[in-house]
């Protein structure tokens, strides 16, 4: 399966965001990971609408955006019209994540469920077949620079397996914490999707993008 480096923006620096974007589009980052906040579900604000209408399609890249608001199933039509290739909602915030989910693909987007860290994997037992990514958070959302929550490893060889039980091809997104000196244990217990962004965009981007794509490089 293909190993894909998804930065967030988040961490970016948004007098030179075109800029910062390029570079990790060419260095071989595959996904722009768009982290909407709405300062209710998580304890910030970030960014929404009129950001990802200006930077949809940059370099080719996939805007994989990750709604964590309330209720979100009030703005998919939105978020999917200004740009998103990927709608990723919580499972903690739908009231009926079923019909988020027929609303993304209604509208003819790939759709994703996340699971905050102390959300058990078998919740998502009946959306397995609903979804084309799943994202585990290794940190609270809502807030960057936090530590990696080593028990994110076991739920992540749980999803993995709960999917190849079913034949199932969808994504293993993993957010939070993650470097380059404990990617490895990531991909190894079965992610293929790795957000990151203080390791991305902290330094020297396209050296940052480039160390996870020689890692990535061993599991392909």
């Amino acid at each position: 399966m293909k190993m894909t480096l998804a930065p967030s923006i988040l961490a970016a620096d948004f007098k030179v965001l075109g800029e910062q974007m390029k570079l990790c589009a060419e260095s071989g980052a595959g996904y722009l990971h768009f982290d909407v906040m709405d300062g209710m579900f998580v304890p910030n604000i970030s960014f929404g609408i009129p950001v990802l209408e200006s930077v949809k399609g940059a370099d080719g890249m996939i805007m994989d955006v990750h709604l964590m608001i309330e209720d979100p199933i009030r703005y998919v039509d939105k978020f999917c019209e200004a740009g998103a290739d990927i709608v990723n909602v919580h499972y903690e915030a739908c009231a009926d994540l079923q019909a988020v989910l027929d609303r993304i693909h209604g509208c003819g987007k790939k759709a994703g469920i996340t699971v905050k860290p102390n959300t058990p994997v078998e919740v998502l037992l009946p959306y397995l077949d609903q979804a084309e990514l799943f994202l585990i958070m290794s940190v609270e959302p809502g807030l960057g620079g936090q530590a990696f929550i080593p028990s994110s490893l076991d739920k992540i060889r749980r999803l993995k397996g709960l999917l190849e039980e079913r034949g199932l091809k969808a994504d293993l997104e993993v957010d939070g914490g993650i470097y380059h000196n404990n990617v490895r244990a990531v991909l190894d217990a079965g992610a293929n999707v790795i957000v990151s962004g203080s390791s991305v965009f902290h330094g020297d981007i396209a050296e940052n993008v480039f160390g996870f794509m020689e890692i990535f490089k061993e599991y392909e």
